[in-house]
């Protein structure tokens, strides 16, 4: 593939997931953890995890030629890594990042039977990943951007988060469209305690599309709240407990600090989207800009999810935004672009990985247009109206389109 060839660029978290397989009968932790005892196990899975593996790799699979920038060590783990992305397409590796002395991340994830999951977790190279890491000539002839994870990249939120602005101001200097998603860190953790408004502030500016989660915007833009909604919630989802009302207050503050498009991802309750009503900050987004930008000023949809049979959730919010940006890629308008999205992430949760779900792009158009129902929304949406043509909610400030 060469260069002039890529249309998206996926750069952020990386790191192998290890899983090894336990029986069928139920292993207590005291069992599990006494000393000098020796439990027999099935295979290990491995598997990439992290956006650049489960957001660029949903990309390629939905037709969209990629470069991934995610960042290894010169171990046996990041060897493994390079392996299963060069499986996929050997070109894909290319932009890889090789750093020489640190570790590569992973994860181990002990997940007896009867037992909550623990996670073991390296962050290993992902924290030293800076802005000086990304090779910015490898980006010429791409449209679009992407970054993921920075809440658990140590150097991409310390500092007010300097790294992670120079990184996206950086990538804007050279024409693309700029996307980033997050992740909700551990509270009690360095980035749990980061000041976010003030790196969301700073970073959000040279951002073309935000793509968050409900939970992940709240912690970080309203943190009292947050703990109030975590503590007082009966159903254990955030997203369950949110509303038209807050959803509308925390794209607006996003929408001041600089971003453009705003998506917030909300589980089971779908994707709910607001746009600048600028015309002339669609216009300037770059190479992904509409040929109309009036079709994405002042937007606010909600698409709510698809109904499938979920065989698990894993990197489902990473296909979601897969669907999103190739849609975006594709000019497809607001509506389209939500209704993508929940699709890619309804293919994703049908498969318990995170990527065989994932179908072509004509296939996710097909089944689209075939029928597909959604499942019920339970969200408070007042003075909002259904529209069943374009299978998404429309806001109050939507209902002039």
């Amino acid at each position: 593939m060469s260069a002039e060839g890529i249309e998206a660029v996926v750069a952020g978290h990386i790191c192998l997931d290890m899983i090894p397989t336990f029986g069928t009968a139920e292993v207590g932790l005291d069992a599990l953890l006494t000393p000098g005892k020796l439990i027999e196990m099935g295979p290990l899975t491995t598997a990439t995890g992290g956006p650049v593996s489960n957001t660029g790799l949903a990309l390629h699979r939905l037709g969209v030629p990629c470069k991934l920038m995610g960042k290894v060590g010169d171990d046996l783990v990041g060897r493994a890594v390079l392996d299963i992305v060069r499986a996929v397409d050997p070109e894909l590796a290319d932009g890889m990042i090789l750093e020489k002395g640190h570790p590569s991340s992973y994860t181990v994830v002990i997940s007896p039977p009867g037992v909550d999951r623990i996670f073991l977790h390296c962050p290993g190279a992902n924290d030293t990943f800076g802005a000086d890491d990304v090779d910015y000539d490898q980006l010429s002839g791409a449209r679009l951007f992407h970054f993921g994870y920075p809440p658990l990249m140590r150097r991409m939120f310390i500092d007010g988060g300097a790294e992670l602005t120079a990184l996206l101001s950086r990538v804007k200097e050279r024409g693309l469209t700029t996307s980033l998603d997050m992740a909700r860190p551990d509270p009690a953790s360095e980035a749990g305690k980061a000041n976010w408004h003030r790196i969301l502030a700073h970073a959000l500016p040279h951002v073309d599309v935000f793509l968050p989660s409900f939970d992940e915007t709240l912690f970080m833009l309203d943190r009292p709240r947050f703990d109030h909604m975590t503590q007082e919630g009966q159903s254990g989802d955030l997203n369950a407990q949110a509303d038209a009302a807050l959803l509308r207050e925390l794209t607006d503050q996003l929408l001041d600090m600089g971003a453009t498009i705003v998506a917030l991802k909300l589980g089971t309750q779908g994707l709910y989207l607001r746009t600048s009503p600028e015309r002339h900050r669609i216009a300037a987004i770059g190479p992904c800009a509409p040929t109309d930008p009036a079709v994405w000023a002042n937007r606010e949809l909600l698409a709510p999810c698809f109904q499938v049979e979920a065989a698990g959730t894993t990197g489902s919010g990473d296909a979601t935004i897969a669907g999103f940006l190739t849609a975006v890629l594709h000019g497809l308008p607001p509506q389209d672009v939500i209704s993508a999205a929940v699709a890619v992430g309804a293919c994703n949760v049908e498969r318990a990985d995170a990527l065989s779900g994932i179908p072509t792009w004509a296939e996710v158009q097909q089944r689209i247009q075939s029928g597909w129902r959604h499942r019920p929304l339970t969200l408070s949406l007042p003075g909002w109206r259904w529209d069943e043509a374009e299978g998404v909610w429309r806001g109050p400030s939507d209902l002039q389109y």
